[in-house]
């Protein structure tokens, strides 16, 4: 099923000569999304919006345990069940994206949003990331294409530590951007790390 404007091409390396050098990272950023928007639509299919009864916390263990898979890969270059790091970026998306709806719309005891409107609101966030990385990225001009992959990893991981901190304090925070922001830098570094795997296979 196409993911309305977040529908795009699978090529990703099929770029039209002409593009711009921020026309080409919206287009890989929206393929990257969309990849990502597909198997959370499978995953809805196969489990409802299972994730509603997850509370903050929780939520952010999942994203550590994500974050902390890669890094290990990263550093060993050795999986004991198959799996390499693309898919870890991609839930990392995901899970960002649901840290999103959790805090708009609080946790559950039930699974109490059906399959359409849990999808409308990955879409909503989906889309607010992308425009956060436009105007990011046009403030940095690229610069996230001098990194390694192995930065956003340690950047997320720190992200990460900075939510659990804030949950730690219930929120009450001096100078913190806050928990929204810090789910958005690490659902944009995940798609930028998926852009450049991409890119380099």
């Amino acid at each position: 099923m196409k993911h309305e404007s977040l529908a795009v091409s699978a090529e990703l390396s099929n770029f039209a000569p002409d593009m711009n050098k921020f026309e080409k990272t919206n287009a890989q950023f929206e393929a990257a999304i969309g990849e990502c928007a597909t198997l959370f639509e499978q995953k809805l299919h196969d489990y409802r919006a299972s994730w509603r009864i997850l509370r903050p916390q929780s939520l952010t263990d999942q994203l550590f345990i994500k974050a902390k898979r890669i890094r290990q890969l990263e550093l060993t270059g050795e999986s004991l069940v198959g799996e390499g790091i693309r898919p870890e970026f991609v839930a990392l998306v995901n899970y960002g994206i649901v840290g999103l709806i959790q805090l708009e719309h609080g946790f559950s005891d039930t699974v109490d949003m059906d399959n359409d409107t849990a999808l409308n609101e990955y879409r909503k966030y989906a889309r607010e990331a992308l425009e956060l990385m436009k105007r990011k990225n046009h403030d940095y001009d690229e610069a996230w294409r001098g990194m390694r992959v192995s930065s956003y990893t340690d950047l997320i991981l720190t992200k990460i530590e900075r939510i659990k901190e804030i949950e730690n304090l219930s929120g009450k925070t001096l100078v913190s951007e806050g928990i929204d922001a810090n789910y958005m830098d690490i659902i944009n570094y995940s798609v930028f790390a998926l852009i450049k795997l991409k890119v380099e296979d």
